[in-house]
């Protein structure tokens, strides 16, 4: 497991809420001063919220929140129970008659495990935040992570389990961590060997996304279950122009651990929230975001335990030693 975690950068929270019977739940990640906010979709089947705030030439400039929840489009209810837990608190952008908190979010598919019928609502995302806490060290099968499943192509029987993970990179006093809930169609890697994805239970072996999609003779039926989301989080001085920017450059860390990524079928998002304490070079920041996105996703992976006949990348581990 890589280090770190995203509660490393100082002002950040995290709460999780999860419901193992139906196998779902959400993360609320947190910071009460206000942060600079930046974000960037890549997936084409995106489920989302406030999103368009993070553009520069928006009027709001500061995020309280962000929620990373399952229950597809659904879970998007899961941020309303983080605002009213926000606004009680007194958090928010003060409009006289009382606070705002700006909160937003994006959602994976994860109705094919559990019960499809229990998604992340309000209550969970009130219960997530009024969880969170600066010392949250959480990975694996929690939160967002619950439901989580890689490796799609053979469909839901092919797949494996997966969760949410999180890492650090520090350099002197800037620190850049992830949070990333990987619930992606391609393939997981960790360098160049591939840790998790398709699965041939049959034969009982990893097998390649991307061979079958070259081999195969017939059109491939793609889902759209698939997504990965996250939120980097630093105490680096940033505007939201340059947020948004680290956000870009962020998705490299899903394109070096994940294959295929960004595909018609996944909903890729992740967000930046930038705590202004440190100066330093946007270009520092945004290598280092993707370092921190990738290592995330290896630790979501290898946290993960197994569900029912589901093989996780740990069992795997187990079974070789």
């Amino acid at each position: 497991m890589y280090p770190g975690y995203i509660t490393d950068v100082e002002g950040i929270k995290v709460g999780h809420a999860s419901s193992e019977e139906a196998m779902t739940g959400c993360t609320a990640v947190i910071c009460e001063e206000g942060a600079t906010g930046g974000v960037d979709v890549r997936g084409s089947a995106p489920g989302t919220r406030e999103t368009d705030l993070f553009k520069a030439e928006k009027m709001v400039d500061r995020v309280h929140g962000v929620v990373l929840a399952g229950g597809s489009a659904f879970g998007l209810e899961a941020a309303s129970g983080v605002m009213d837990y926000l606004e009680e608190k007194g958090v928010g952008f003060d409009v006289g008659v009382t606070r705002v908190p700006i909160v937003a979010s994006a959602v994976i598919f994860d109705l094919l495990i559990g019960d499809p019928k229990v998604r992340p609502d309000k209550a969970m995302g009130y219960l997530a935040a009024k969880k969170a806490s600066s010392e949250e060290r959480a990975q694996g099968c929690v939160g967002c992570g619950t439901g989580a499943t890689v490796g799609k192509i053979l469909g839901p029987g092919g797949s494996m389990k997966s969760g949410i993970g999180s890492a650090t990179v520090k350099a002197g006093e800037l620190v850049v961590s992830a949070l990333i809930t990987v619930n992606s169609f391609g393939d997981i890697f960790d360098g160049n060997v591939q840790i998790a994805g398709a699965y041939d239970y049959n034969m009982d072996h990893l097998v390649s996304t991307e061979s079958i999609m070259k081999e195969s003779k017939d059109n491939i039926q793609f889902a759209n279950t698939n997504t990965t989301i996250g939120v980097v989080a630093t105490n680096a001085i940033i505007t939201k122009a340059e947020g948004n920017k680290v956000a870009q450059t962020a998705h490299n860390g899903l394109a070096r651990s994940i294959n295929p990524v960004h595909t018609a079928v996944d909903g890729d998002t992740i967000f930046v929230m930038g705590t202004n304490k440190v100066q330093a070079d946007l270009n520092l920041v945004a290598m280092m975001a993707a370092e921190a996105v990738e290592k995330a996703v290896i630790n979501a992976v290898r946290a993960a335990d197994s569900y029912q006949n589901m093989i996780s990348a740990r069992e795997i581990t187990e079974k070789v030693l």
